[in-house]
């Protein structure tokens, strides 16, 4: 009944909108219902992008703008999307096709996607995985097991390395063509399985001049649907649709298949991925980045998983600023070290402004003494609402988004604490972030 409502409401609405507004993608959340219950409407939102409608019983739909849903995402998404291709020295498979020391110059593809774009510069965003390689010997390879050279394609000017002939050393010589745009590697991090590559900006816009950043989406939840675009297998962009299912787990996975499994905080969604999907684009209806596709479940092509903006942004963004504060010399990724420790307590799922959200308390498990948050004054059980940084308040609602603000500070940055305790609400003393507590992530 519910939904042949939602149907027969979204004709009416479209209608009485104009044909320039189509059905969006789903609802947010599920509320309760039972057989014959009447579900009505309680408001009708205009937002920049479309129409917002909230049904009684606390679920909502988006009503999307001209093209903007469905084909017009994938459209304007494709602008931001590449292919990468990345070269390494590792033991030759074949005896007869071995080079110097019994190695190969082979290469993997992989995906990214155009995270910024400066006055000179380019920068895309992929997995840790794909520009590294656990059977690259590190000595031949240039000192690292990094990809020795990488390439990138645009969308709608792909390509694939070809060999074109083999070095003194007895190494494959690929080709890559006209199309294709010579990339660096100038940082990333195993944990979070994010790198960052650099490219000329003069290179990526003689090959398309309507390549440009990929748009940030200001959120996600359960029941959105999402599009997911990348290099399927190697062989060129493609893209395949789904739903977010949870929208933050804890999964413990292999994925730069050195026979390890690490934790890593992931979203789950169904669209089908594939190998060289990785470092690809998670975007939601409106064309927007919710996300970095970096691993499948096993032989389960629709349980997949992708890293949450807040950890792509917190990561490329610290390795963009280093790179460019930096004499490239280092190649990492640094968080403050606030030496506090936080718990999740009564984990609960909650409907906000008709979409689905797990909330829980933050709750101060140690703020050792001499570190930041014992100089800002916190205490074991007070329970964090906000972290307001350079005077921008970052509301708490999990005890990762500590983690996701770490990654944000900078030497210089003055930060304070929101807090309950004992019922009462308080904000901690201010506290100058120093360079000497940043500490490496792997």
């Amino acid at each position: 009944m519910k939904s042949l409502f939602r149907k027969i409401f979204g004709a009416v609405l479209c209608a009485a909108l104009g044909s320039s507004l189509i059905l969006g993608a789903s609802a947010c959340g599920n509320g309760p219902s039972g057989a014959g219950e009447e579900i009505y409407v309680v408001s009708i939102t205009q937002t920049e992008d479309g129409y917002v409608v909230l049904y009684s019983d606390g679920t909502s739909q988006t009503f999307g703008q001209g093209a903007q849903q469905g084909e017009g995402a994938v459209a304007s998404a494709l602008r931001s999307c590449v292919s990468v291709y990345c070269e390494f020295l590792t033991p030759a498979d074949d005896g007869e096709d071995a080079g110097k020391d019994g190695l190969q110059n082979s290469w993997k593809g992989g995906s990214g996607v155009i995270y910024d774009v400066t006055e000179d510069s380019v920068y895309i965003v992929t997995n840790y995985h794909v520009i590294y390689n656990f059977n690259a010997d590190e000595q031949a390879n240039g000192g690292a097991k990094t990809a020795r050279a990488v390439h990138c394609y645009l969308y709608g000017s792909e390509g694939t390395p070809s060999v074109t002939g083999y070095d003194d050393d007895g190494y494959a010589v690929y080709a890559y063509g006209d199309s294709a745009v010579e990339c660096r590697y100038i940082g990333g991090s195993r944990d979070h399985d994010l790198a960052v590559l650099r490219a000329d900006r003069e290179d990526v816009l003689a090959v398309n001049a309507n390549a440009c950043a990929v748009t940030l989406a200001d959120g996600c939840s359960v029941g959105q649907q999402v599009y997911a675009i990348g290099n399927a297998g190697g062989d060129g962009i493609s893209v395949t649709a789904g739903i977010i299912s949870v929208d933050s787990e804890y999964v413990n996975i292999d994925v730069d298949s050195d026979g390890k499994k690490e934790e890593h905080r992931l979203m789950r969604f169904d669209a089908a991925i594939y190998h060289g999907n990785s470092g690809g684009g998670l975007f939601d209806g409106l064309g927007r980045l919710v996300g970095i596709n970096n691993s499948g479940y096993g032989s389960y092509e629709n349980i997949c998983y992708s890293i949450p903006l807040a950890v792509v942004t917190g990561t490329a963004d610290n390795i963009i600023w280093r790179y460019l504060e930096g004499d490239g010399s280092d190649l990492g990724v640094y968080a403050a070290q606030l030496n506090l420790e936080v718990r999740g307590k009564n984990a609960r799922y909650e409907l906000v402004d008709g979409c689905g959200r797990i909330r829980e308390d933050v709750v101060v498990w140690l703020a050792r003494e001499g570190g930041v948050a014992h100089r800002a004054g916190l205490e074991k059980g007070d329970v964090l609402t906000a972290v307001v940084i350079n005077g921008v308040r970052h509301e708490l609602g999990r005890a990762f988004e500590i983690d996701d603000i770490r990654l944000t500070l900078r030497p210089g940055d003055e930060i304070a604490f929101c807090y309950v305790r004992e019922g009462a609400e308080a904000v901690s003393e201010t506290v100058t972030i120093t360079a000497d507590i940043f500490m490496k992530i792997d």
